[in-house]
């Protein structure tokens, strides 16, 4: 009886031991992911930043400040409308990778109860039986 019940908690350990591996997986991929996406937007606006300070420190006279100031608007909407799309695409690979982890949860609780259920049935059927 111990052996039975050693090996079904040996057997039970090793499945959420499987699921946890799997889940962090999955989170160290949504993370890289994320991680991917910061960057890639924080490399474009430094980039762009440079470009426009580069043309800022040319300006010599009224005219080219008129011009300049125009392109700073321009640059400030476009760092907003990235943020905000970068914050978008982040939030979408988050709530897939907590997608992932859930029905990985959920499939590893289904499993272990029907398997629990399964010995319980089994046991209370040899204990019928030995009555």
């Amino acid at each position: 009886m111990f052996e039975q019940m050693n090996t079904q908690s040996l057997a039970l350990g090793k499945s959420y031991a499987d699921a946890f591996v799997k889940a962090q997986g999955l989170a160290l991929s949504g993370f890289e992911r994320i991680t991917e996406l910061n960057l890639k937007a924080f490399e474009d606006r430094v980039k762009a930043s440079v470009e426009f300070w580069s043309e800022a420190a040319e300006v010599r006279d009224f005219e080219s400040a008129k011009a300049i100031s125009a392109k700073a608007a321009q640059l400030a909407k476009e760092s907003a409308e990235k943020l905000y799309a970068n914050s978008q695409e982040v939030f979408g690979v988050s709530l897939k990778t907590s997608e992932a982890i859930g029905a990985l949860a959920k499939g590893s609780f289904e499993t272990a109860s029907e398997t629990l259920t399964k010995s319980v049935n089994a046991a209370a059927k040899k204990a019928g039986a030995a009555r």
